[in-house]
């Protein structure tokens, strides 16, 4: 191949990729689209938490995570975990109402 070509072929490989996103805006897309709701998600549900459950209750049940509409609570002691499962009906109604794009369906205490 001539450079002439050569050049027709770089050129229009160039042209080809105008179209495509470079990495950075990708990534800058993901974190819009998918990390950053998500964590606005978690924060607001970890601030409502603190202000729903009883002080004493908060420092020894803490949220661990959200997948599939599961909150994982890790909790730190057995009479904890009793006290959450009582409240826990009200606590996810709460949590529901004030969170729906959240998509809580349940909470799960895990015994730590």
């Amino acid at each position: 191949m001539d450079r002439d070509g050569q050049s027709r072929n770089i050129a229009a490989w160039r042209r080809k990729q105008d179209g495509t996103k470079h990495l950075g805006q990708a990534i800058t897309e993901f974190m819009e689209k998918q990390v950053t709701p998500q964590h606005k998600s978690s924060a607001a549900i970890a601030d409502l938490w603190d202000q729903l459950l009883p002080v004493e209750l908060a420092r020894h049940c803490k949220p661990d995570s959200l997948s599939g509409g599961i909150l994982k609570v890790i909790v730190d002691g057995p009479a904890y975990m009793h006290e959450l499962r009582l409240c826990s009906s009200e606590l996810l109604a709460q949590l529901r109402k004030q969170c729906p794009g959240a998509g809580i369906r349940t909470i799960k205490p895990v015994l730590r």
